[in-house]
């Protein structure tokens, strides 16, 4: 097998979005930003027009790269389970490729997809050949398509609407047949701009207000696809086919491959400010808490970038530009030197610029870092431990680095942390993590266990290893809890399914994801003379792990010793919804310690929970929210009739208003902040109000978390009064999972 870096376990893959908004409107793991000088500045002319059509033929390196990834798919040697590349897998690859392209099918018609309809069986030869031209006219078609849907919206924007009729738009048409001509494009989009126009007009907006806003909106998708580039066309259509083989293998351009390891090094050289598009600008949305920006205490949250410099070299203007532009623009080696040219939020959008000039220094990205916390339940004192990746810093470990950023060093600090404050139990929050190094998750298990198997790994030739804890000791010998739902995949599964399997500790929450499949990242600049990366990374699968009780987390997930209410539909999302996903299936189970056995607790436990939940508000007021949400998403459509929607919002209102008396009346915590609909996406907000509520929402105990810490307290509590039932849970006591005296 491949070894070129440690194992790496995917990530959850995104929602397919189209590649219309493949451009980051949002980075999340950006340096901080550009400044347009006034007249000094220079722009150059590619960023600032939209890509010309001609530009998109594929490169010589584009060709090899897909001949690279056709060996690697293809062959039993490097893939865990190869497909041929055939007349089969090319429909599944065009088929892929549409739905990466229009996901929702509101620009293309059926007449577009029948005229590619040729080159659909035709894919296999093209790939293996070089041939990609199709791919990207295909691509161009796309944005020419983009284009004309803007207009028509910016055009509609002029007239009038009628909202007193009964009519209805499909706000999921996933699974819809293609419009069948433009008429028939121009009645969904004439619904799409109705609906847009309602939500601002039940805001409060008037109509002239509207059609600013809207238009600048439209405007915008136009802009943002006059920036995707011929690289942005040939990683789609390698995802397309590389989503074909299983849904976690995926093609990574070199800046694609770049983001993937500063996300799982949690750090990088540049100027520590999170950036975000708002209009033609970048803005600051975050400033890295002892980074440059920070320090410097000359940028806030909300400047706009407008220009930026190297060193003495001449103000390059950003407006306009894509954000991934302006980050490449922005990073640099640490002791470099970067100037910006920033309009501060506090000037308004018609003030003053200002100059700044910043020294790059290395940043440690905290946001996706463990943390920790503190419940008291039931008298108990419960530590949290909030983990939402399994991040480690690969390069630095291969370097023998002592201080080297991982999951488990910082687990292990915070678990100390919790342990200094005598905290009596400690729970894992894994909600939301969708994996990372499976590295990480072995020797995170290993902080709980004292050495043992953790996981097996059945490779593409069949050979099985065992993987597990070799570091004798633990971090933490007590009660403990992993919280778990729906989106906790992979390496999430990895570590709950280990404490599961040991008896370590209660696995709490909903059914995780299924995800079981390891993945490897191959660098295919390995295969080139050296220079600067240009082929990008291969993800690909070559492995499928196994629980140590020989079954498998592939495809049925991790089942909780305690359900919680469910949030997410398994029929509707996890690896089961994925038709090409891996089978179930079981191998040889491997000896391990018991340390524990939780079949006598459960029922109590159960019993004690559901007695609490019937009570809290929060958790019902929980429940009624997710059995709506489920509602709305399965009807489908939504109202286009004013007085329906203005109902619904009133009703959504005296909602709103009667939780709040009722936290109020009980003494409970603010909850999140729930306004009503602004009408606004994301990027069209105030940037310091979302970072507001965000910084709220990291602070906030959710019910389900809270719920956590009061079954762990229960089982604390059990164990310590029953003496008979202790003896049956916890039969080993003598080297950890030592929860009572």
């Amino acid at each position: 097998m491949p070894k070129s870096l440690p194992f790496v376990l995917a990530l959850l893959l995104p929602l397919a979005i189209g590649a219309a908004l493949l451009v980051p409107v949002a980075s999340g793991a950006s340096s901080a930003a550009p400044a347009a000088a006034a007249a000094s500045a220079v722009r150059p002319p590619a960023a600032a027009a939209p890509v010309p059509v001609e530009a998109f033929v594929p490169s010589t390196d584009q060709r090899s790269v897909a001949h690279l990834i056709h060996r690697y798919l293809s062959d039993g040697r490097f893939a865990y389970a190869p497909r041929p590349l055939d007349d089969t897998l090319a429909i599944e690859i065009f088929n892929n490729y549409l739905d990466r392209l229009d996901p929702q099918r509101l620009f293309f018609t059926a007449a577009d997809v029948e005229r590619f309809r040729p080159w659909k069986t035709s894919i296999d030869e093209a790939i293996r050949n070089g041939e990609l031209q199709p791919a990207f006219d295909l691509y161009v078609l796309y944005l020419q398509r983009v284009r004309e849907r803007v207009a028509f919206a910016r055009q509609r924007l002029q007239g009038e609407f009628d909202f007193s009729s009964e009519a209805y738009w499909r706000f999921n048409r996933k699974d819809a047949p293609w419009a069948t001509d433009v008429a028939e494009l121009d009645t969904l989009w004439e619904k799409h701009v109705k609906n847009d126009w309602l939500r601002l007009k039940l805001a409060g907006r008037d109509a002239a207000a509207i059609r600013t806003t809207l238009d600048r909106r439209y405007a915008q998708l136009a802009t943002r696809v006059g920036q995707l580039k011929p690289e942005d066309a040939f990683e789609t259509f390698m995802n397309a086919y590389a989503g074909a083989i299983d849904p976690h293998t995926a093609y990574m351009s070199p800046r694609s491959a770049e983001n993937f390891n500063l996300a799982m090094r949690l750090s990088l050289e540049g100027i520590g400010a999170v950036l975000q598009n708002q209009d033609d600008f970048v803005v600051i949305r975050t400033l890295v808490p002892g980074g440059p920006a920070a320090r410097s205490g000359q940028l806030a949250v909300g400047d706009r970038i407008v220009a930026v410099g190297q060193d003495e070299g001449p103000m390059v203007e950003v407006i306009g530009w894509r954000i991934d532009d302006v980050v490449q623009l922005v990073r640099g080696p640490k002791g470099s030197r970067v100037r910006l040219d920033v309009v501060p939020v506090a000037h308004g959008s018609d003030g003053p610029q200002r100059a700044v000039e910043l020294i790059r220094d290395r940043v440690r990205l905290e946001e996706q870092a463990a943390r920790s916390q503190q419940i008291e339940a039931d008298g108990r004192r419960i530590g949290i431990i909030r983990l939402p990746t399994f991040y480690a810093d690969f390069e630095a470990k291969r370097r023998g680095d002592a201080d080297a950023r991982s999951a488990t060093s910082d687990v292990a600090r915070l678990l100390g942390e919790l342990k200094a404050a005598q905290v009596d139990g400690v729970v894992i929050d894994l909600r939301g993590n969708g994996g990372g190094s499976l590295t990480e998750a072995i020797e995170l298990t290993g902080l709980f266990i004292d050495t043992g198997p953790v996981v097996q790994v059945r490779e593409a030739g069949g050979r099985i290893s065992v993987e597990g804890d070799r570091r004798p000791g633990v971090a933490w010998d007590g009660p403990l809890a992993v919280l778990i739902d729906r989106s906790s995949a992979s390496a999430s599964e990895i570590f709950a399914a280990a404490i599961q399997d040991y008896g370590r500790g209660l696995v709490l929450g909903e059914t995780s994801f299924g995800k079981g499949t390891v993945q490897n990242l191959e660098n295919l600049d390995r295969f080139r003379n050296g220079g600067d990366p240009r082929y990008g990374h291969l993800k690909l699968t070559v492995a499928q792990f196994f629980r140590i009780d020989g079954g498998t987390t592939q495809f049925n997930g991790v089942v909780p010793d305690l359900a919680f209410p469910v949030t997410l539909n398994a029929a509707e999302f996890g690896e089961s919804t994925h038709d090409n996903a891996l089978p179930a299936s079981r191998i040889a189970a491997v000896r391990h310690e018991d340390y524990g056995h939780f079949a006598p607790l459960l029922l109590p436990l159960a019993q004690r929970h559901q007695a609490r939940v019937a009570d809290n508000v929060e958790v019902q007021w929980w429940k009624e929210d997710v059995a709506r949400f489920r509602a709305e998403r399965e009807r489908g459509t939504i109202s286009l009739n004013v007085a329906a929607r203005r109902a619904e919002r009133e009703e959504a209102e005296a909602r709103r208003l009667t939780r709040a008396a009722e936290r109020q009346r009980l003494g409970l915590a603010d909850g999140l902040p729930n306004r009503a609909d602004d009408g606004l996406q994301a990027d069209e907000r105030d940037v310091a109000e979302q970072v507001a509520d965000e910084e709220a929402a990291e602070k906030h105990i959710d019910p389900l978390l809270r719920e956590s810490a009061f079954v762990l307290a229960d089982a604390i509590g059990l164990l310590s009064k029953d003496a008979a039932l202790s003896a049956k849970v916890l039969p080993h006591t003598s080297r950890a999972g030592v929860w009572v005296e």
